[in-house]
């Protein structure tokens, strides 16, 4: 067989510990080295504003999942997933039930999900924790209309900017900013 990818359901807030046991299991040669190869926790990378400082975060972006990168033979499999499925706080496999044989996510998926938190290169662009609605009042903070306040018209979350309106000399003009020069109000 060959390396997949599969996603093990834990106990939200488990995951740090389940990925330490799974490794410590494998260092003690109770699952082989030859199954079990990447433990992944799905984090992402976010920008965070507070106090007009910015900050890089990492947080969880599938709260109660690992991605375990697995080469399952075809005869001992029940033995690997078993030991796996008994560590305190694991539920078990997505898509499976009961002692049924995990199935891999799709190539796509998993590189999907890799992406995301930027283990391989990708179209990755950084995000911010801070989330604008429409029609909300705002005031930016940064570039040539610092200081002016105007109403979210548009946000543009897969660019990280808004499209505020701002009254200039009377006149309202829409604005497309990054979402680093506005403040909530």
């Amino acid at each position: 067989m060959a390396k997949e990818w599969y996603i093990l359901h834990t106990f939200s807030g488990y995951e740090n510990k389940i990925e330490r046991t799974i490794r410590t299991l494998i260092s003690n040669g109770e699952i082989p080295q030859d199954v079990i190869f990447d433990i992944k926790i799905p984090e992402e990378v976010l920008t965070e504003i507070k106090d007009g400082k910015k900050k890089t975060v990492k947080r969880k972006f599938l709260p109660g999942y690992l991605l375990v990168e697995m080469d399952l033979p075809e005869m001992d499999w029940k033995a690997v997933c078993n030991s796996v499925r008994r560590i305190h706080g694991v539920t078990g496999f997505l898509g499976t039930g009961g002692n049924a044989k995990p199935q891999p996510v799709s190539a796509a998926e998993a590189k999907s999900i890799l992406q995301k938190t930027g283990e391989i290169k990708g179209d990755k662009t950084a995000r911010f924790a801070r989330t604008f609605t429409v029609g909300q009042q705002v005031k930016i903070i940064d570039g040539p209309f610092a200081t002016f306040s105007g109403e979210v018209e548009e946000v543009m979350a897969d660019r990280n900017k808004l499209r505020v309106m701002v009254t200039i000399f009377g006149r309202t003009t829409p604005v497309e900013l990054e979402m680093l020069q506005v403040e909530a109000i």
